[in-house]
């Protein structure tokens, strides 16, 4: 099963989902705000992609940050903003065949899915 982690006003997840559609591909899609995230959702993506990766740092909540957070981030501060804001997780992140991709881009997805 293909699974897709977001939020649905995010343009990226809008192509991603369009993309999987037209592709005929099924997927499960769970948004952060309506369907919710917990400690070990954001663990597991940490651990799978590394924080630094799954911290959003183009967006503009990671902006809105402090200097202060900003300076004080590690794993385990991550997990806690990432937790408390999930727009700061980058999008989407994909789950497919138990393996975890982030980002949208069609041609790293033509090669995942042997298209």
């Amino acid at each position: 099963m293909t699974t897709i982690y977001g939020i649905k006003n995010c343009d990226t997840i809008k192509k991603c989902k369009k993309w999987l559609e037209a592709n005929n591909i099924n997927f499960a899609y769970h948004d952060y705000r309506t369907d919710g995230i917990d400690k070990e959702i954001v663990t597991t993506f940490v651990k799978q992609l590394g924080w630094e990766n799954v911290l959003n740092k183009r967006g503009t909540t990671y902006r809105q940050l402090t200097d202060e957070q900003k300076a004080s981030l590690n794993e385990e501060t991550a997990i806690e903003l990432l937790l408390e804001m999930p727009a700061m997780i980058k999008r989407p992140v994909l789950i497919h065949n138990n393996e975890y991709h982030l980002g949208f881009k069609p041609a790293q997805y033509e090669t995942l899915f042997d298209i």
